[in-house]
């Protein structure tokens, strides 16, 4: 190893010290990840109407929260009584697929939604779904 110093080393040594440039900290750069910002909703035992209710306002809660991903938890509809009533969609009146048609249906809470999709198993599965939330300007 050479313990020379030459004279170009030296004066660009003397030009870093000496300028109000700053370096990064590539530390601090690296640690900073991104944070999930998660929020679940239980409609288990609601109403239609209730639930619709209930995820509107907990949709425009989370979105002024700056909330990333929500998760809703409808449940399979497997014990709903809606089933024994003829007049009354075996489908749609669940809410496991009414919620989410009611969302995609509303224009207002469409513009603060990026994507609608199932839950993983461990978050419900087919008996809950994910909203991901665009980020608020």
């Amino acid at each position: 190893m050479n313990s020379k110093i030459s004279d170009k080393d030296k004066k660009d040594w003397e030009n870093f010290l000496s300028s109000e440039e700053k370096l990064t900290d590539k530390e601090i750069t690296f640690s900073k990840k991104k944070i999930n910002k998660i929020k679940s909703i239980d409609l288990h035992g609601y109403s239609l109407e209730e639930a619709h209710r209930e995820i509107n306002l907990f949709i425009k809660k989370s979105f002024k929260d700056r909330l990333n991903k929500l998760i809703v938890v409808t449940g399979k509809g497997l014990h709903s009584d809606n089933e024994k009533n003829p007049y009354v969609s075996k489908d749609l009146s669940i809410l496991r697929y009414s919620v989410p048609q009611y969302i995609k249906d509303n224009n207002e809470l469409m513009s603060m939604i990026n994507n609608i999709e199932e839950a993983n198993v461990e978050d419900g599965g087919s008996g809950a779904f994910y909203i991901y939330l665009k980020k608020k300007l």
